[in-house]
């Protein structure tokens, strides 16, 4: 889903994507890599920050349990 920066009412596409977002809420992002790193996470909390979301998914499937590859943010 497109990621438009909306600043003193001029909006930019500067070609950010939410990878999913549920239910107009909450905002996932979805990653398959070795681990996740700082910059996952940032990358999620920048997506909320942008989107005005306050809930937001980082999701892995690069592991074995999938519990072990799911964090939860909130702002």
């Amino acid at each position: 889903m497109p990621l438009p920066i909306v600043y003193e009412g001029v909006t930019f596409e500067a070609g950010y994507r939410i990878d999913i977002l549920v239910d107009d809420e909450i905002v996932v992002e979805v990653k398959a890599t070795e681990g996740v790193t700082r910059l996952h996470e940032a990358q999620l909390l920048t997506y909320l920050k942008l989107s005005g979301k306050r809930l937001g998914f980082l999701m892995n499937f690069n592991v074995e349990l999938f519990r072990s590859g799911l964090r939860r943010r909130v702002l």
